[in-house]
């Protein structure tokens, strides 16, 4: 406790030096979408391995056939008994997203600049601030620190920093192949995640899965005229709405046979949990204009997204859609549908499924034809997982409400890559807020946020490190 004090009291007195480290980092515009800035990623890459190297760790820039990689390493304690000191590897992403609209921007995107609001809260406006400088430079500051005031870490600590996270990360999965054994680790830490509230740090326990299903329903070999063989013909477009509808049931159950396999209740703890957030149907859904929720009755909005699986329509067309009028009969009709998972939902028998559900329901004089978009399994990290236990403790000793373990509606694909490749459970604890305008202008982090994340970090390594 006498070193993690100190380390702490390390962070709060190098604030300011640790904020211009972030402003140095932010300068670099590394836009991985745009061929144009490929030197600047290659900058903010050499700019990480080389500040990593020269607080202690063995840091390389590594190659890709696109934007590099970084990977340091550094050895912790000596083995206690025989047993190796814990093993993490910590994530992040050094490239950002474009800027546009430029003229939206109150400053220069990578002019970093510190605001003090009417209340007193200073914020870092810059792009990549939040999404993911920041937020990975608080577990390279909590490392910085533990260095400075102990001469080591309490884990073995692996970083990897990824420069293609916001082109899709196409070099990702074959460096992972060619590099398990050196990447794989206990635990994986991923930054890049957002807190409850602004005084409330949140750890992201789930994330659901995606499979995505294009369908093309076909009858006629031709349009047909209305008038002409309207009530005789089959209209594809009839049919395809009918078994799309067919797909829920007046509680908003999916009706696909099989499709709740895997599907688990929350444990009653971690829903009271989920209701002591105060989150009503209003609060969640007014903001885009709605107010009742359409998932499974019966169950909260946070249920319905964070660990309820979805059949949601993206999409759907056929027939004439131009402007004014066509009296046709479509000789065929297409949907876009996606399925978000949960728990141990298989994303290939959920496909299979589905389907079969749509053949089952096919007309005669119909043909059906299906085209796949992706499919990736969720991710659910135990509830009662050590590792969890000890980052919620850590991260409630910190900020000024207890942690809460929240789910994520959407996926981070490199969490999932972890599991598949590596496999590693994941760790999702960040903190960015919902109003920081990520992919925006005008995108900031909370310098609480940078603060009071290095300190977290710093809990949480302590806390890990004890075996």
């Amino acid at each position: 406790m006498a070193d993690l004090d100190s380390v702490l009291g390390c962070l709060d007195l190098n604030l300011d030096r640790s904020v211009e480290r972030l402003s140095a980092l932010l300068r670099i515009p590394s836009i991985s979408t745009d061929p144009a800035y490929r030197e600047q990623c290659r900058l903010a890459a050499e700019f990480l391995a080389g500040d990593l190297g020269a607080i202690g760790f063995e840091a390389a820039v590594r190659e890709t056939p696109g934007h590099p990689m970084v990977v340091a390493h550094h050895a912790g304690p000596a083995p206690t008994n025989g047993k190796p000191a814990p093993h993490v590897l910590f994530y992040g992403h050094y490239d950002v997203q474009p800027v546009d609209p430029v003229s939206e921007w109150k400053t220069g995107p990578f002019e970093p600049v510190v605001e003090t609001m009417p209340d007193g809260t200073k914020r870092i406006v810059a792009r990549g601030s939040a999404d993911d400088k920041g937020q990975l430079m608080t577990f390279i500051e909590a490392c910085r620190a533990f260095k400075a005031e102990t001469g080591g870490l309490p884990c073995r600590v692996t970083i990897f920093l990824e420069g293609e996270e916001e082109s899709g990360s196409p070099s990702l999965n074959p460096f992972l192949d060619a590099n398990r054994e050196e990447l794989s680790a206990d635990v994986a830490l991923v930054c890049d995640t957002n807190m409850w509230n602004r005084d409330t740090p949140a750890i992201s326990t789930g994330l659901r899965g995606l499979v995505g299903e294009e369908i093309v329903v076909k009858a006629a070999s031709r349009d047909l005229h209305s008038g002409y063989y309207g009530g005789a013909a089959r209209n594809p477009i009839h049919v395809l709405a009918k078994i799309l509808a067919e797909m829920r049931d007046d509680d908003g159950r999916i009706t696909i046979p099989g499709f709740y396999d895997g599907v688990e209740e929350l444990p009653d703890d971690v829903k009271k949990s989920w209701q002591a957030l105060g989150m009503s149907d209003e609060t969640f859904l007014g903001e885009v204009g709605l107010k009742v929720p359409a998932g499974e009755t019966g169950r909260s909005v946070l249920e319905q997204t964070w660990s309820r699986p979805t059949a949601e329509v993206n999409g759907i067309s056929g027939g004439y859609t131009g402007e004014g009028f066509k009296t046709v009969i479509a000789a065929q009709a297409t949907a876009k549908v996606s399925f978000r998972l949960v728990f141990s939902q298989d994303p290939e028998k959920i496909r299979a499924a589905f389907r079969k559900f749509v053949e089952d329901r096919l007309p005669a004089d119909c043909t059906v034809e299906f085209h796949p978009h992706g499919g990736s399994p969720a991710i659910q990290l135990p509830f009662d997982s050590p590792v969890l236990q000890k980052a919620r403790v850590a991260l409630s000793d910190e900020w000024p409400n207890p942690a809460v373990m929240i789910g994520m509606g959407g996926s981070i694909p490199v969490v999932g890559e972890f599991k598949k490749r590596l496999g590693m459970e994941s760790l999702l604890v960040g903190f960015g807020l919902a109003d920081d305008a990520i992919h925006s202008p005008n995108e900031k982090y909370e310098m609480s946020s940078f603060h009071k994340g290095q300190r977290s970090w710093a809990r949480i390594l302590a806390a890990l490190g004890e075996g």
